[in-house]
This record gives C-alpha cells, sequence and structure tokens, in this order.
C-alpha cells in the first residue's frame, strides 16, 4: 500500500496532465497506478488539495488545481484571492469563483466594498467588477482580498 502523501502527489500529477472529468475516471487511474482507496478517501484527497471542477472548451467540466484554473491567463496577472482568481482589462476587473458561488459574492462584494466598487455583475462563475474613479488595481485588489477572505 502506497502512502498517503504518494497518493496526493499522483492525484495532483494525474489533474495536470490528463482531463478527468469526474472521480470514477480518476479513481480508476489511481487504481491502475496501485493506489488502492474508497471513493470517500478520493473526496477527501480531492478537497484537501483543494480540486475543483472547470469548464473546458466545449463546456465538459474536468478537475484543475487551484494555481491551474485559469491558464489562459499570465500567472503574473492573476491575483488569486481565497479560491478565487482576479484579473484586470484595463480598468475593469473579472473575478472567475467556483460554479454556483459568483452570485453571493458578487452580493458581498457590493455590500462591503461600496466605497469602492461602483457595481457587479455576476454569472454563474463569474463576477464583473467595476470599481469608482480613482482607485488604482492594487486597491481593488487589497480592498476585494479584505472582502473575500471575510465571506
Amino acid at each position: 500500500m502506497k502512502n498517503k502523501t504518494d497518493r496526493l502527489r499522483a492525484i495532483k500529477e494525474m489533474v495536470i496532465q490528463q482531463s478527468i472529468g469526474n472521480q470514477d475516471e480518476l479513481l480508476l487511474l489511481l487504481k491502475e497506478k496501485g493506489y488502492h482507496l474508497t471513493q470517500a478517501t478520493l473526496s477527501r484527497d480531492l478537497k484537501q488539495l483543494k480540486i475543483t471542477k472547470i469548464p473546458n472548451d466545449v463546456g465538459e467540466y474536468r478537475y484543475a488545481l487551484p494555481h491551474s484554473l485559469y491558464a489562459s491567463g499570465k500567472p503574473s496577472e492573476t491575483k488569486i484571492i481565497g479560491n478565487n482568481s482576479l484579473e484586470f482589462s484595463g480598468q475593469l476587473a473579472v473575478l472567475k469563483t467556483r460554479s454556483g458561488y459568483a452570485g453571493g459574492i458578487a452580493a458581498e462584494i457590493d455590500e462591503r466594498a461600496s466605497s469602492a466598487i461602483l457595481g457587479t455583475i455576476a454569472g454563474d462563475d463569474t463576477i464583473l467588477i467595476i470599481p469608482r474613479e480613482g482607485f488604482n488595481r492594487e486597491e481593488i485588489t487589497s480592498i476585494l482580498s479584505d472582502v473575500i477572505e471575510k465571506i
């Protein structure tokens, strides 16, 4: 039996290298590599690694590690806030969240950061953030970090 550290490392490598859509697929791949575990153990491992599902180009969902959630952006331009990523385009900001979380997070931003944020528009996993005039990217990032960490 291989140890947990090795198993977690194997899960991370599989998620990075392959498009895995569900726990059954991942469990099968792990068993092929000699890891014998239950679905419940795998679920706890995914939670510990903070692995989530993100949509691919054709709308199917696959597992992804937190630091690779939004690989289309340059790492230096993407800020990770909690389990979310923040990128700017001009003065506007786009916050990517876990599926289904955008509405709640947008409501918190509107309520707690109204002095700096003019408003938000939320979809399922994406929030458009419109800052007020006079706030730079660093200030907006700092304010959002305070708000989101309290959620």
